[in-house]
């Protein structure tokens, strides 16, 4: 039973996150051999100001 965690940024739609889901129970259901529904996707949305990479905030990137 693959958990599969996905952290990103804020502001996709309920459409994008559908499709992504779909896209990577298929991706895990063809290369780990598992069934549709042992796969779990937990996305996490994560505001910018909560997010660094380099040492700053993705909030501050121009």
């Amino acid at each position: 039973m693959p958990t599969i965690s996905v952290q990103m940024f804020e502001g996709r739609t309920l459409e994008q996150k559908r499709a992504f889901v779909k896209a990577i129970t298929e991706a895990a259901c063809s290369t780990l051999g598992s069934s549709p529904e042992s796969v779990d996707v937990i996305i996490t949305d994560v505001k910018k100001q909560d997010w660094a990479t380099g040492g700053v905030l993705w909030v501050d990137k121009k």
